[in-house]
């Protein structure tokens, strides 16, 4: 039964993602990684041999905090990329997935959700699948135009059945009531997937913070997140037959 970890988008809440495979880790081993935006480059590093060190290391450094805090006003939003694309072409030398891996990224203004997986995945694909839609300016990428994977489908499981898993364990970040109210409303977009494919969901236990805190660099916020991913991690396994 090939199984998926599938990573949410998240923001800066995504770090509690980290903390869930602190716990997962020893019990679990994907035979396959999709995520979209924040969740694809955990998953990239994941599937790329990064250690629960690693990880962590990522997310609490402080430069992480310079990818939402470099505005520049421009046609399509008010953050500069420079450190996003930085980011993305660092994580794309660093890492090269073991095991299969896929990412979403959402194409405007058609309004669709593309999986891209393996080999064909290059920096631009990491940039695009965390550029904020209003705030980033859309990647260009083969003529056309993309923004973030979890503009459409926050928690993409349709990209591990995809890929041809039966079953997904996938983490999802985005509890808050801002993130309900926009998943609601892109429903109808989603890309559902059959339900052949089991999927066991796993979510923050307690709130990991505010809208605002979802969107800015706190080392508090990092830690708490981890922290709790690592508690509701334990707990989940318990109820997860492998």
């Amino acid at each position: 039964m090939p199984t998926a970890l599938v990573l949410s988008a998240g923001g800066m809440f995504a770090a509690w993602e980290i903390g869930v495979w602190k716990a997962l880790r020893h019990r679990f081993k994907p035979d396959l990684i999709v995520g979209a935006s924040a969740g694809a480059w955990t998953g990239w590093c994941i599937a790329g041999g990064a250690n629960v060190d690693d990880l962590e290391a990522q997310w609490l450094d402080p430069a992480l905090g310079k990818i939402l805090g470099a505005y520049s006003l421009h046609p399509t939003g008010f953050l500069n990329p420079t450190f996003l694309y930085a980011k993305a072409r660092e994580l794309f030398a660093q890492f090269t997935p073991q095991i299969p891996f896929g990412l979403t990224i959402s194409e405007v203004p058609a309004l669709r959700v593309r999986l891209v997986r393996d080999g064909e995945i290059g920096w631009e694909h990491l940039a695009a699948t965390t550029s904020i839609p209003f705030a980033f300016p859309p990647v260009l990428i083969d003529g056309r135009r993309y923004v973030d994977g979890g503009f459409l489908d926050s928690l993409p499981v349709f990209a591990a059945e995809a890929m041809g898993a039966t079953r997904a364990i996938a983490l999802n970040c985005l509890t808050i009531l801002p993130f309900r109210m926009a998943r609601a409303c892109t429903a109808p977009f989603f890309r559902r997937p059959p339900a052949k494919l089991a999927v066991d969901l796993i979510e923050p236990s307690a709130p990991l913070g505010s809208l605002f805190d979802s969107f800015r660099w706190s080392r508090d916020v990092i830690r708490r997140a981890i922290d709790l991913g690592e508690k509701d991690g334990s707990c989940a396994m318990s109820s997860i037959t492998m």
